[in-house]
């Protein structure tokens, strides 16, 4: 209102001075705004009562001043310590990026010193790796005993406290909170890829200094290389960033977590705090004045108004044969204030003004530029405007009537508008009652947002999408099929074998009707398992959600061992209670088939006879997680081989494809468990030990006693 007084005023004023009201600005155009106020009558008789109130109006104001005054001083010392406050707080924050920038560079120089030694990337048991080029820093960094230490933390050493700084292993070990803190500092460099601080540091006995660690990530083509750190005294800091015209006005002090002041305390008149915003710390700075202002201008300032005041009483004579001009002026002022706040209201992108004919009122300089064209050849013009593409001028018709008609809804409009030089122009508009003083609507106040970019980049969003969907069905293709491959293997290949020897034999005819019944039934089987591999794959891979239900693991294993061909020959002792868990049945049977299949196939190369497999089931109540382990008395697995065997593609079977322990990997790992590869303490083969999170039931029956089954 203050913007709307002032620019009042000054109409008021121009407009005086001309004995008619004329438009000098071509884009605007308020014909439909003025509308004249009723006349007042005889005024005459009130000339008394003007003066009257007029005097106790000047009264009132000298009594209003004078408590303003008093209250001006006050009010000017808030607003000069929250000036300083921001000016304080800005400072700070620019000199630690800008320390953070230096750090950064370090950080490069010594990426670069690695690759010019034929390194990819700094060596990791290389710790803090100094920078042998000179670096031109900002003022924190030229500046003595602020940056106390400093040096470069490789990715794979961030843990080690023999490298790194000087002052880094002696503040990391001096206190539990400081290697909480540091800890938390690396973690958010690499996880927000952002520099981070870490303080203040404690000493051995629990007291704080004012020591605060930065790190400064580096990334080298999206890999996480390391951290450059600096230890800096931030006491020093404060007192090098402080010119000395505020220094001598103002007393600083660095203010932590445990100083034992509240931040949201209120403070006194002569003292505010800055926060210093450096994150993974809670610092501030507080402030206080030690020189108090002069109160001479606004005394000063009190007798001229006063001057002016009582000048005024000799003044309303003559400002009354002028009150008929400013009552004319008047109303055309409140209509014009009345379209600046319809405009600052709207959207102050592009603005544009019409009547509700349709005719062009007004336009800004940000539409102009928009459009291509000038305020003069747009002010006063009606459908179909210049900016429309002619081949969307019907749809921009309708779109204009209905604008026209309501408006616009909340989420906009959304068109296109041409550019002079012929290119097509997204935009959003937002539209505005346009209303003189009176509250009549003469027309719409529009803000017009250009979001051809933002429709650009969508497009661009919607092809990438299209590209990963692509890319997914091929991965889930690919799965399918090196499943269906790995799978299908061992009961294709038995039903080859079966019916080479049966075709011999029939050929031979050595072969009677008792014999060739089972060797069909077999047949048969292999056949029947074939096609349950199948399907499981195709569940498995058309459901690419778990269905998590919950579960008694020791009945899920009795319903394997008794569906699997090879259940009859493996020996497991039940629990006598039940193990409950959450996981996907389809997917869990898949994984025990998968393993008593691996263990049968070793056992039978083994040197064991016959052979054997075993199958454990229990419940790690230390780790809340149920165990199931499968060991067979074959060979087992190489020690060389242990890192490497639930890798896909890996296997040390004769003809293996080296994707089923891969499939058993990420079934497990998609149920948040674990397994592990060990040689069997009984058998002596391998013993894979499969690890899933246990679940409460708060009603769980026991199960009765299983007898060991052979």
């Amino acid at each position: 209102m203050l913007r709307h007084e002032r620019i009042g005023n000054g109409l008021i004023q121009n407009k005086m001075s001309n004995s008619s009201v004329t438009a000098t600005d071509q884009s605007l155009d308020f014909a439909l705004l003025q509308q004249p106020l009723p006349r007042l009558g005889v005024r005459n008789r009130r000339a008394l009562l003007w003066l009257l109130g007029l005097l106790a109006l000047l009264v009132g104001s000298v009594l209003l001043l004078v408590l303003y005054l008093s209250n001006f001083e006050a009010d000017e010392a808030a607003r000069q310590r929250a000036a300083d406050a921001q000016w304080l707080e800005q400072n700070v924050q620019f000199h630690f990026r800008r320390l953070e920038d230096d750090l950064l560079v370090l950080a490069r120089q010594a990426l670069l010193e690695a690759n010019r030694s034929n390194v990819l990337v700094p060596d990791p048991t290389l710790g803090a790796a100094m920078p042998t080029v000179a670096l031109q820093g900002g003022l924190l960094w030229r500046e003595a005993g602020v940056v106390l230490s400093h040096g470069w933390l490789a990715a794979g050493r961030l843990d080690d406290l023999r490298v790194g700084p000087e002052r880094w292993q002696f503040d990391w070990t001096a206190h539990a909170d400081n290697a909480q803190a540091l800890a938390l500092m690396q973690t958010t460099t690499r996880g927000l890829r952002r520099a981070a601080y870490a303080g203040l540091m404690r000493k051995t006995d629990g007291h704080l200094t004012d020591v605060v660690w930065l790190a400064v990530p580096y990334f080298d083509r999206g890999q996480f290389v390391g951290n450059y750190l600096a230890a800096v005294a931030v006491e020093r800091a404060v007192t090098a960033l402080l010119p000395n015209w505020f220094a001598q006005s103002h007393r600083v002090q660095l203010l932590g977590d445990e100083n034992g002041t509240d931040p949201d305390q209120p403070q006194d008149m002569a003292t505010y705090r800055a926060a210093m915003s450096l994150p993974g710390t809670n610092l501030f700075l507080h402030v206080g004045l030690t020189e108090n202002q002069s109160a001479t201008v606004p005394r000063m300032f009190f007798l001229v108004a006063l001057l002016f005041l009582i000048g005024m009483l000799f003044s309303l004579y003559a400002l009354r044969r002028d009150i008929d001009k400013r009552q004319l002026v008047q109303a055309h002022l409140h209509s014009e204030v009345a379209l600046r706040t319809a405009m600052e209201n709207s959207v102050t992108i592009g603005l544009r003004a019409w009547d509700l004919s349709g005719k062009i009122l007004y336009v800004n300089d940000a539409f102009c530029r928009m459009v291509g064209y000038n305020a003069s050849e747009l002010v006063g013009q009606t459908t179909p405007l210049p900016y429309w593409p002619a081949a969307q001028t019907d749809e921009l018709r309708l779109v204009h009537r209905a604008i026209i008609a309501q408006g616009t809804h909340d989420d906009g409009v959304e068109v296109q508008f041409e550019h002079r030089d012929g290119r097509l122009i997204d935009v959003l508009i937002h539209e505005a009652p346009l209303n003189t003083a009176n509250g009549q609507q003469i027309g719409w106040m529009s803000s017009v947002l250009d979001i051809s970019e933002r429709k650009r980049s969508q497009h661009v969003a919607a092809l990438q999408q299209e590209k990963l969907e692509a890319s997914g069905r091929l991965v889930a293709m690919g799965e399918v099929a090196s499943t269906l491959a790995h799978e299908l293997n061992q009961p294709l290949g038995a039903l080859s074998s079966f019916a080479t020897g049966l075709l011999n034999r029939l050929h031979g005819e050595t072969i009677t009707l008792e014999e060739l019944l089972p060797v069909v039934e077999r047949m048969a089987r292999l056949a029947e398992r074939a096609g349950g591999i199948i399907q499981r794959v195709n569940a498995f891979a058309r459901r690419r959600e778990l269905s998590r239900q919950r579960m008694d693991l020791v009945n899920l294993m009795r319903r394997v061992l008794a569906s699997d061909a090879l259940g009859g020959n493996v020996s497991w002792v039940a629990p006598t209670q039940a193990i409950w868990i959450e996981a996907d049945e389809l997917l869990l049977e898949h994984l025990i088939s998968n393993l008593l299949g691996n263990a049968h196939d070793w056992a039978l190369k083994g040197s064991h006879t016959p052979p054997k497999v075993r199958v454990l089931l229990t419940r790690e109540a230390a780790q809340n997680m149920a165990k199931l382990a499968v060991g067979d008395s074959g060979p087992g697995v190489a020690d060389d081989a242990h890192s490497a065997i639930f890798n896909a593609f890996f296997s040390t079977k004769e003809g293996g494809m080296g994707m089923g322990l891969a499939i058993c990997r990420s079934i497990v790992e998609a149920h948040h468990g674990r397994i592990e590869v060990s040689r069997d303490p009984v058998l002596g083969g391998a013993c894979f030990s499969v690890y899933l999170p246990l679940v409460d039931v708060c009603a769980a029956a026991p199960k009765d006693a299983s007898e060991e089954n052979t």
